[in-house]
């Protein structure tokens, strides 16, 4: 052994590896014809429903069966930003559209989003509109509503979209949500619905609808 180490020795000092590109991407770069399927594929395989609508109509089909399958009876559908209230009532969807009875009611929320993520498949919400901070996270569903415009390829890209939406008064906080709440600290069991909702959907709605 003493002599394989004194071969080593003799031998010099190990070559010194290239110095790393730090100004070089990590990733490689996302087709930005794609970043909308690229999105919708990420978001579904971290545990996302992704819902597709092409028109109003289309929206409100398909969202009131998604409510009339996961609204339990007795519990209430929340909605509070103004723009998604006329939206809904313009497809045909019923909603409570006050606070009424929030805490003992409030099965599924239905927020806006300030960004999707195409990259890690992750929406950005702010509570800077009338949903607040309490609707994306207290109700055990949490529903959004988002347009193509919307996906961004990298997070920097969508902390940069925020930034130019509220300048110098930035929302008090930004919420990544990447799938829905989960956990695994336990036994490594995981456990959905630990800190927030327990089910994620998103349903995309074309910018011109």
């Amino acid at each position: 052994m003493l002599g394989r180490i004194r071969t080593a020795l003799a031998a010099g000092p190990a070559p010194v590896p290239a110095a790393p590109d730090w100004s070089a991407p990590v990733h490689p770069p996302l087709p930005a014809a794609d970043l909308a399927v690229t999105f919708a594929a990420n978001f579904q395989r971290i545990g996302g429903e992704f819902c597709y609508c092409e028109s109003l109509p289309e929206l409100g089909e398909k969202l009131r069966a998604w409510l009339a399958e996961r609204l339990p009876a007795g519990q209430q559908f929340y909605v509070w930003e103004p723009a998604l209230q006329a939206l809904l009532t313009a497809a045909q969807v019923p909603f409570q559209a006050t606070e009424a009875e929030f805490r003992t009611q409030a099965a599924v929320g239905l927020t806006s989003c300030e960004a999707l993520v195409a990259r890690t498949g992750s929406l950005v919400v702010a509570p800077a509109t009338a949903s607040g901070r309490r609707l994306s996270i207290y109700p055990d569903q949490h529903v959004v509503l988002a347009r193509p415009s919307q996906v961004v390829a990298e997070i920097g890209d969508a902390l940069r979209a925020v930034q130019a939406r509220y300048g110098a008064q930035l929302p008090s906080m930004l919420s990544l949500t990447t799938g829905p709440s989960r956990t695994a600290d336990i036994e490594k069991t995981l456990v959905l619905g630990a800190h927030g909702p327990r089910r994620l959907s998103l349903f995309l709605l074309e910018d011109d609808a």
